[in-house]
């Protein structure tokens, strides 16, 4: 297997500065609806990287939830390893890859516990299997076999069959409030437009960076 000899040209377009949003927020949104009205798998899916203590950088994926001027959300077991990581280091960084439209976004920030209003205003409004989930499952914990977690899933299911599902204290979001926002556009012979907004204070500047 030739792993070198795998390559192809990025012919979606080109991102000029003319053509960007002044606030980057916008210009995420806006590049965000496009990649939902092209039917992307999982548009809403962004990589997360953390530090631990030790300075080891870890990745997963997670689906962001809500996006304003505040920033960027995202939900997770508050005992799991990026939040005992967010908790030791708040700079995280996020990393939307839309291959189809041969854009990536790479956002620098750092994440805040978001308040408890704002938890159960999303808890409730997800589907009873996924409230029951979040329950049964204690992420990044030490699992002797899959039936473990299955069992305990069906037997918090029987259990809230007929109630409300209340949020577990060990559950809740994130908001990562942005310090950098970089987009970039594929582009052809390797010579993709990028452009890094920073912020300053409450101003973003916008400057373009070499691919």
């Amino acid at each position: 297997m030739e792993l070198s000899e795998i390559r192809r040209e990025y012919t979606k377009g080109g991102l000029r500065r003319k053509d960007l949003c002044h606030d980057p927020i916008e210009q995420f949104e806006k590049w965000l609806q496009q990649a939902i009205d092209a039917n992307l798998a999982d548009p809403t899916a962004m990589t997360i990287a953390t530090v631990d203590a030790t300075g080891q950088p870890f990745q997963r994926i997670v689906l962001l939830k809500d996006v304003s001027k505040e920033g960027f959300v995202f939900y997770t077991n508050l005992g799991s390893r990026k939040a005992q990581h967010i908790d030791n280091n708040s700079k995280v960084s996020i990393h939307f890859p839309w291959h189809l439209l041969e854009r990536q976004v790479h956002i620098t920030g750092h994440a805040e516990k978001l308040s408890a209003m704002e938890n159960m205003k999303y808890f409730t409004s997800r589907p009873k299997e996924s409230q029951i989930a979040a329950i049964a499952s204690h992420q990044s914990s030490r699992l002797s076999a899959r039936g473990v977690l299955v069992g305990k899933y069906l037997e918090l299911k029987q259990k809230f069959a007929n109630g409300e599902i209340p949020m577990p204290s060990f559950w809740g979001g994130y908001r990562v409030t942005p310090e950098t926002i970089e987009f970039w556009q594929g582009g052809e012979h390797r010579l993709h437009d990028r452009f890094i907004y920073s912020k300053d204070n409450s101003n973003w500047s916008i400057e373009r960076l070499a691919p």
